[in-house]
């Protein structure tokens, strides 16, 4: 398909394709003519990455680039390539506060769940800066309803990866996990206000 045919299947405009091909990010189609390339379905894909990349994950061009080096090289393991993924779209939150119980807090739930993580794994910074916060402000949420949490997280995680499990394209399996962990984040919030709307009126409703 020519350039335009791959603009109107992939809903990126011509001009955002040029940029992507000029950045490296998508691989140059095969040559017909001076002024002309053939793309195929594994356009396609790519582009469908990029986007869950740019769109959903907000990630920068630089970031990118470091992403699909990671999908496109074999010799990167599947495990390390969804880590790059997830990793480039996890972030510290900054907060501040008792470092000292929030890790206490964060190893308990690991132990309790027995979770193998990287030490350097940036959700860990984030877990331990909320979890100070909330000592902070005199919230700890205390270690049966921390691991409430952590196996609700636990379940979540097996849900996401057997999504993953059900592809062997590397692309689209770093676009499920980007897609999941991302927007699956807003689902969880979401259903987790439903459930404490449900849950409070089983439990206060006969009350008021």
């Amino acid at each position: 398909m020519r350039v335009s045919d791959l603009s109107r299947s992939s809903g990126v405009p011509v001009a955002t394709i040029k940029y992507y091909l000029r950045e490296g990010l998508l691989p140059r189609g095969e040559t017909t003519s001076p002024n002309q390339a053939r793309y195929d379905d594994a356009h396609i894909r790519r582009l469908r990455l990029i986007r869950a990349l740019v769109e959903v994950g907000g990630l920068p061009i630089a970031t990118v680039r470091e992403v699909l080096s990671a999908v496109d090289d074999p010799a990167v393991g599947l495990h390390d390539m969804l880590g790059r993924t997830v990793y480039a779209i996890t972030g510290d939150v900054g907060a501040s506060g008792s470092l000292d119980e929030a890790e206490a807090d964060l190893a308990g739930a690991m132990v309790h769940l027995g979770w193998q993580v990287e030490k350097d794994a940036p959700a860990l910074a984030g877990a331990r800066s909320v979890l100070a916060r909330m000592h902070e402000l005199g919230w700890g949420p205390g270690e049966e309803t921390l691991r409430a949490w952590a196996e609700a997280a636990d379940r979540a995680a097996e849900g996401d990866l057997a999504a993953i499990g059900r592809t062997t394209d590397r692309e689209e399996a770093a676009e499920t996990a980007l897609v999941g962990t991302v927007l699956g984040d807003a689902l969880l919030a979401a259903l987790r206000r439903i459930a404490q709307e449900s849950r409070s009126a089983q439990r206060y409703r006969a009350e008021s």
